[in-house]
């Protein structure tokens, strides 16, 4: 194909992806420009507070894994026998 056909195609299409780039969400947790979109899932009230109680849920796991890691390191160290 020529170069005066392929060459404006080409312009044309990084035109309008650069348009679409501008409205589309940038990620789970953005909210497209004022006519586009809506609210997103994650920043919704209920889904902030699932999302919280499931992060200190792992917490309270990782501190809980940590502890017996630690109970285990000691007992190996300094046996009660």
């Amino acid at each position: 194909m020529s170069d005066r056909l392929i060459l404006p195609a080409l312009a044309v299409v990084a035109a309008l992806m650069v348009a679409l780039a501008m409205v589309w969400p940038q990620g789970l947790g953005d909210r497209s420009p004022a006519p586009f979109g809506h609210t997103p899932l994650q920043q919704t009230p209920a889904m902030k507070a699932a999302m919280k109680r499931e992060a200190d849920a792992s917490n309270r796991r990782i501190a809980h894994a940590r502890q017996a890691v630690s109970d285990l390191q000691s007992q190996a160290i300094a046996p009660t026998q």
